[in-house]
């Protein structure tokens, strides 16, 4: 494939399956790719996000204008092996400059082999998916047998067992010397384990389809439920798992997780028009009013007309929409949060929510000693 100046390829479309094609010039791996085209309108964090497996499957558009300019490094990885599909952008910075910096943001997603689109009119696309919805694309090289690939477009299930193709196949431990919590990965942020060990959290990560006796076979403090791609309603074991720990154990939610403990406590859940995806999402704590900017990621909330309010009180709002933030529920140790305290990236507004939790693993364990 011929390549432009600064390694673009000179021609690169995204098609759409209402029939649009947007044209601009390519860079990251030379790949075909289909997925869930989505928005995120964070200005800055273009390597957290690509690396959240909250993206698989998805190709995403970046709203800011530039991308790229700080390049990538080592240390803001949230995965080893990104889900997401493919990156669309209006202009990717040709140089990238920061102190951290150990590749470019082009390099990076070659090495991925993920394919990126620069020269997009992003504005104009991301109006149409937040007036249409989202939808799915296909990252393409060229229009000359467009009939074909808009077939192939509309063949491909995007959205199909996610969480088991991100989530990790065997246990594995993240050392500490204090509480003991077990992690379900339904598509694990690196940035959560790192609250945790901030906290000097012993933390065992187990895969998504662990079982409640699996979980209390390691005598854990707490456990926690991550985030991660898809429909909630596609995890009906990890539903009863939750059913069942919720009773004996400190649960903390989030995101994916937050919407199975709501659908594990009779609540129910939808998915949206376009999803919230980006870190400047204000969400208010019921109980104080207080208002919080926060990082999200995900296509469903939890419908609040469904939460059983002898069950579960609902904690936060989005101030936007309204959607759902958080739950708690009110017989059990047990809550969860739509949003990401653990940022990464975004704003650390809400990072004393993990400090909720560890306060509610010791409460329990004083009533245990007593």
């Amino acid at each position: 494939m011929c390549l432009s100046k600064g390694g673009l390829n000179l021609k690169r479309y995204l098609i759409l399956e209402d029939g649009s094609i947007f044209k601009g010039e390519g860079f990251g791996a030379n790949v075909i790719t289909t997925g869930e085209v989505v928005f995120t309108t964070g200005m800055t964090g273009y390597q957290e996000a690509v690396t959240d497996q909250s993206f698989a499957n998805q190709i995403l558009v970046f709203t800011n204008p530039l991308i790229g300019n700080y390049g990538v490094n080592l240390d803001d990885y949230e995965s080893i092996e990104p889900g997401c599909k493919g990156v669309i952008c209006h202009q990717l910075a040709r140089t990238s400059s920061n102190w951290r910096q150990q590749s470019s943001f082009a390099d990076f997603l070659t090495q991925m082999n993920i394919p990126g689109i620069t020269g997009i009119d992003t504005r104009a696309l991301t109006k149409k998916l937040r007036n249409a919805g989202t939808m799915k694309g296909r990252i393409i090289d060229s229009v000359e047998d467009i009939e074909h690939s808009f077939s192939q477009l509309n063949a491909t299930v995007v959205n199909e067992n996610l969480v088991a193709q991100v989530s990790t196949s065997k246990p594995y431990p993240n050392p500490g010397s204090k509480r003991n919590v077990v992690v379900i990965d339904f598509g694990l942020k690196h940035s959560i384990l790192r609250e945790l060990a901030k906290r000097d959290c012993n933390t065992i990560v187990l895969p998504y389809n662990a079982t409640a006796t699996d979980i209390f076979r390691l005598n854990p403090d707490g456990v926690l439920l991550s985030n991660g791609p898809g429909d909630p309603k596609s995890l009906p074991a990890a539903i009863e798992m939750i059913k069942e720990v919720e009773q004996r154990l400190p649960l903390f939610g989030i995101c994916l997780g937050h919407q199975l403990f709501a659908l594990a406590n009779g609540a129910d859940t939808f998915k949206m028009k376009f999803g919230h995806r980006g870190f400047n999402h204000p969400v208010r704590e019921i109980a104080s009013g207080r208002i919080s900017f926060t990082s999200q990621n995900h296509g469903y909330a939890v419908d609040p007309k469904s939460v059983d309010n002898d069950v579960m009180n609902i904690t936060y709002r989005e101030i936007n929409d309204e959607t759902v933030e958080g739950l708690r529920h009110k017989n059990y140790p047990a809550f969860s949060v739509q949003f990401h305290p653990d940022a990464a990236p975004g704003p650390h507004d809400a990072v004393d929510i993990f400090d909720d939790f560890m306060h509610m693993i010791d409460t329990r364990k004083d009533e245990h000693n007593a």
